[in-house]
């Protein structure tokens, strides 16, 4: 790629090897198989990005057009192809595809829908005004979590529209999107000094997204019945996140000593950032519900992860809430 030689981009050397050359492919199939047998399922790792064509992965070659493959069906298969060997390699850790138009004509919508399909994660690179990754963001399903990169400005480089500054307008855009993780970084300058220095000038919106991003899910209600001699709970769950749940959530009614312990699932996705999703829990005979415990969990690809109640009532030290009468409507 040749280029302008007075910009700098075209100034360095950009070079693309050939994804589906064999020795390739073994490469990148054993990297995945080391990386997976140590990480696969860490809980130090809440997702692997997909590898995809191009600069850092990403899925493109801005601004250069095309690519070493021989046609685009070819680069399409290849990819195809490797995204498998991902979807079989992490089983456990959810994988995350960026919505990065085809610009390069590589097949990232193939990619892109099969990773929803197996209930995996979609990512942003960047994104400003393109409607197409906005799109793919805002309408995906509930249970697929989504995560924004887009870096902030630096107080020199700090721009005002109609009494609104640039980060205040990032910060809102990735709300609107209903993100679950948002990559707080600097464009071009990254320093943790850069941060703190806005978040000094103007904390508002940084506070603001801290407090409502991703899901936070409570029970607003418990109800208890009676029915064939047993006792049960209807608990109303609610979401005061901007995210729905990327998952399953998981609930559980248990005992401090744990000979109680009946637990159910919700619909994946559920509860929303909007309304009330209700579950009944029937408890076993001649249980009394006062004073048992309500755990959550996050199922994801077949694992199982805490969930810190979104509730002003006091949690126990095991993340669990104590379920008591109250004087509440």
């Amino acid at each position: 790629w040749k280029g302008d030689p007075s910009r700098v981009r075209y100034q360095k050397t950009h070079q693309m090897p050939r994804y589906d050359h064999p020795e390739y492919q073994a490469a990148f199939d054993e990297l995945n198989g080391l990386l997976a047998d140590e990480l696969n399922g860490s809980p130090l790792v809440e997702y692997m990005d997909t590898f995809m064509y191009g600069f850092w992965g990403e899925g493109h070659s801005w601004p250069f057009e095309g690519h070493p493959f021989p046609d685009d069906v070819v680069a399409e298969e290849t990819w195809v192809r490797m995204l498998e060997t991902q979807l079989g390699t992490w089983t456990k850790t959810p994988l995350v595809t960026n919505t990065q138009p085809d610009y390069s004509r590589v097949g990232n919508s193939v990619l892109l829908d099969r990773t929803v399909r197996a209930h995996n994660w979609i990512r942003t690179d960047t994104i400003f005004i393109e409607n197409m990754q906005i799109e793919a963001l805002s309408n995906r399903p509930p249970w697929t979590a989504a995560i924004s990169e887009i870096g902030l400005r630096t107080l020199d480089r700090l721009t005002e529209d109609q009494g609104v500054d640039i980060n205040e307008n990032i910060v809102s855009h990735v709300i609107d999107l209903g993100a679950n993780y948002w990559s707080v970084w600097n464009w071009h300058d990254i320093d943790a000094r850069n941060i703190l220095d806005y978040y000094e000038q103007n904390p508002g919106p940084i506070d603001e997204i801290t407090r409502r991003i991703g899901y936070r899910v409570r029970p607003s209600w418990v109800w208890q019945f009676e029915r064939a001699g047993r006792q049960g709970l209807v608990l109303g769950m609610v979401n005061d996140g901007i995210a729905a749940v990327p998952g399953v959530l998981r609930l559980t009614v248990l005992s401090e000593d744990g000979s109680v312990n009946v637990s159910g699932c919700l619909d994946p996705g559920y509860p929303k950032p909007q309304g009330v999703r209700q579950a009944m829990l029937v408890l076993p005979g001649g249980v009394d519900w006062k004073g048992l415990r309500l755990k959550a969990e996050l199922e994801v690809k077949g694992v199982r992860h805490p969930v810190s109640w979104a509730c002003r009532q006091r949690t126990n030290s095991d993340g669990t809430l104590t379920l008591a009468p109250t004087n509440g409507v």
